[in-house]
């Protein structure tokens, strides 16, 4: 029987006490492990009755989605994709007659932004669509004319046949000058028409004379090249048969085409269609419209019936431009030149309606249809090659402005008469116009820039800068001073790009590479948190770009000031902060395409280099060369050997410049810029040019400032007796003092005036007086 049991009657009440006075181990452990148990089963009532504490989400702001500028309502709207992530994007591609200009790339780089910032930054799965009109009228005038007027350039030897004919292209010239409307037009064809003349002239003399009639001959077919071309177009246009003479012209233009947005670091579309291999689907296409009863047949020709379409009650015509709604004028344009006549209005039900097929006249393609042999109309080319690729609705449509009516209005009623909707196109996003130096830019008034002038003249980065820094819906001016502008932004960009790299080049490594806070870092990382965000909302507004580069030149701007005040309080600055402001930077210029998407990590990459690890290898050896100058130039400072010094500043303004490298002394601090020779050589002959500026300023002013002083001395010499006696176009009549008494007029001179007069002379007495003065103090 256990001794521990109270009920036990072997085992008294002596007997356990006294275990317990003896503290009996046994015992005592018993009785820990008792308690033990206690306090655990209260602990796990406890712990039951406990609850985990309800969490609450943070209060923040809401993150801004994208909006867009939608011509189809005329204001931003939210975007939404119909699928998605997914989105089908139609834009309309270039007629490819000839060279592209920089309206072209007003379009085509602005879409590119676009399109760049909405799968880069906002990551939607694009598929983007561009057409190419390679069967237009534009294109079988101009290849018409260029046709005929190589071979008139072959057949014709006689200069003097050249000049007569050149005289009555002349005469149908001018008259259609004359009764031009367009005054800017008119302006332009009568400045032709006036060389024209004087090279006609020139022939003629040189025809009489004797002189250099290969010159002669070349002068008067360029002057004359567009009204020569119309004069045989009318005369010959019909003969040129050959089909391979339109396809030639608008293949050796698109090919143009594609290498300047390339140059341009335009993506290349995901699908491009040309009108001519789609005929075959444009015919199947008319005839669906014309079986939904919204198309007619005439002469040979098909034309779009806009009053039937337009009373249906599912449809809407000119959605984008409903008060351009009967402007014959630009119903005419889209036309085409070839297609406007009297025999063609005749055709139509109302004038209202537009050609969808063309019964094609003689000297033009044709292909055959159940309509006979013709060629498609404009409008309708984008609507097949559109709907074949993203079919009966797309989420983004893009064009020029000036192609809202009727070519965009055209194509939306045409493909919603074929599918028999009223949603073709989701979001219709129109760019601005571009003029040259505030003037209205166009081909048929021969005031553009092609895109490879303008690239001789600056690079693809700056020309998209200057895209960035406007509203891709907006008018933009291409002039020297918008131009000027972007560079002082890629200027200003590149040197902290390159100012960051040289202090991550030097920086030490492992864990001396980091660096504790203070205020200063937490300020800056403040102002960068806040740029991000700024530029997230301007994206989500309408992608505005321009609102974007002014916070990342403020970022830049915030990162120089940093720098500063960092060496200002004897400190170094924070090399991951910069390095996390370069690299969004770089970023975002990549989102925007102003760098390469392969570039490096931070900067622009080398001009004219494809490769990005050419710095990181070069560096390193620029760095120890950089490095073991400065210890030269310390050396040579303390012991002030000026031979030496001057061989430092040589390697460091001649040789390192001829190798691309800029190297800036720094107190403390050895900074190496790897920006490429050109750039250096640009930077070494304009820094030359404005220091003989400063030269020839200063001499003008020492030249000014003697003159000044040569005028005092003369004046100084005039004894006051005679200081108004010269003045004989103001007075007729002095005192014995040499004071004017009469005006020219023989009037006497007011008291207010002669007190005036009296003033004057007493200051050139005293003047007088010092300069005499003077005189007898050199004499003595």
């Amino acid at each position: 029987m256990s001794v521990f049991s109270r009920s036990s009657k072997v085992v008294s009440v002596h007997c356990w006490v006294a275990l317990t006075q003896q503290q009996y181990p046994f015992f005592k452990q018993v009785r820990f492990i008792s308690r033990a148990r206690k306090k655990r089963k209260g602990f796990l009532a406890n712990m039951a009755r406990r609850e985990q504490p309800q969490w609450a989400p943070p209060e923040g702001t809401a993150t801004p989605q994208l909006h867009l500028f939608n011509s189809l309502s005329r204001r931003k709207e939210l975007f939404v994709p119909q699928a998605g992530r997914r989105v089908l994007w139609y834009s309309c591609g270039p007629t490819v007659y000839d060279a592209s200009h920089m309206g072209h790339a007003r379009s085509y780089i602005s879409f590119d932004i676009l399109r760049r910032v909405m799968t880069d930054y906002f990551g939607y799965d694009v598929t983007y669509v561009m057409n190419v009109t390679d069967v237009d009228d534009k294109i079988i005038r101009r290849a018409r004319h260029q046709h005929l007027l190589a071979q008139y350039a072959e057949r014709t030897g006689d200069l003097k046949q050249m000049a007569d004919d050149c005289s009555e292209a002349l005469k149908v010239y001018a008259e259609k000058a004359a009764a031009e409307r367009d005054a800017d037009k008119r302006d332009m064809q009568r400045r032709l028409v006036d060389r024209l003349t004087a090279a006609i002239d020139k022939v003629e003399a040189a025809v009489k004379q004797g002189g250099d009639l290969a010159e002669a001959r070349q002068l008067l077919l360029s002057e004359a090249s567009d009204p020569l071309a119309e004069w045989l177009d009318r005369r010959l246009g019909h003969t040129v048969t050959d089909n391979s003479i339109f396809a030639d012209l608008p293949r050796h233009w698109e090919g143009e085409f594609h290498a300047d947005m390339e140059a341009l670091n335009v993506l290349p579309a995901n699908v491009v269609t040309r009108v001519s291999e789609y005929v075959p689907e444009i015919v199947d296409y008319i005839q669906k419209i014309i079986d939904n009863g919204m198309a007619y047949e005439s002469q040979g020709s098909v034309y779009f019936d806009v009053g039937k379409f337009d009373a249906a009650e599912n449809h809407h015509y000119a959605k984008l431009v409903p008060e351009a709604y009967g402007d014959s004028a630009a119903l005419q344009e889209g036309e085409g030149d070839l297609s406007v006549s009297e025999d063609r209005l005749k055709e139509k039900r109302s004038p209202n309606d537009f050609a969808l097929w063309k019964a094609s006249k003689a000297g033009e393609p044709s292909w055959p249809s159940p309509w006979g042999a013709g060629r498609p109309g404009w409008h309708i080319e984008c609507s097949v090659m559109a709907s074949a690729i993203v079919g009966a609705s797309m989420d983004i449509h893009t064009g020029g402005y000036d192609l809202k009516f009727p070519h965009h209005d055209n194509e939306l009623a045409q493909a919603e008469a074929y599918f028999n909707n009223d949603n073709w196109v989701r979001y219709f996003l129109h760019s601005g116009h571009l003029t040259i130096a505030g003037c209205k830019m166009s081909k048929s008034l021969k005031n553009f820039v092609t895109i490879k002038e303008a690239l001789k003249r600056h690079s693809a980065r700056q020309l998209r800068l200057v895209f960035l820094m406007h509203a891709w819906k907006d008018t933009l001016d291409y002039s020297e001073q918008t131009m000027d502008v972007a560079k002082n932004f890629e200027k200003a960009v590149n040197e902290f790009f390159l100012y960051v790299k040289s202090v991550l080049r030097t920086a030490p490594t492992g864990v001396d590479f980091f660096q504790k806070w203070g205020d200063r870092e937490l300020a800056l990382n403040a102002t960068l948190s806040q740029i991000r965000t700024d530029v997230h909302e301007a994206l989500c507004d309408n992608i505005d770009t321009r609102s974007c580069l002014e916070a990342l030149r403020d970022l830049v701007s915030a990162c120089n000031t940093y720098v500063d005040e960092s060496r200002t309080a004897g400190g170094v600055a924070n090399r991951q902060l910069l390095a996390d402001a370069a690299q969004y930077v770089t970023r975002m210029l990549k989102v925007f395409g102003a760098i390469p998407a392969g570039g490096p990590a931070i900067g622009f990459p080398l001009e004219g280099d494809t490769t990005t690890d050419v710095e990181s290898l070069v560096m390193p050896y620029l760095t120890v060369l950089g490095k073991f100058r400065e210890r030269v130039r310390q050396t040579a400072r303390e012991h002030q050997v000026p031979a030496v010094l001057q061989e430092c500043d040589r390697v460091r303004d001649e040789d390192l410049t001829e190798l691309g490298v800029r190297l800036e002394d720094r107190d403390g601090e050895v900074v190496l810029k790897l920006v490429g020779r050109e750039a250096l050589l640009k930077e070494r002959e304009e820094k030359a040019r404005q220091e003989q500026l400063k030269r020839l300023e200063k001499e003008r002013r020492r030249l000014e400032q003697m003159r000044v002083e040569a005028e005092r001395e003369a004046q100084r010499r005039v004894p006051p007796h005679q200081m108004f006696r010269n003045d004989t176009d103001k007075y007729s009549q002095w005192d014995d003092k040499g004071m004017p008494t009469h005006d020219k007029e023989g009037k006497e001179v007011s008291k207010g005036q002669l007190k005036k007069l009296l003033k004057l002379y007493q200051a050139q007495e005293k003047k007088y007086n010092e300069f005499l003065a003077s005189q007898n103090a050199k004499e003595s």
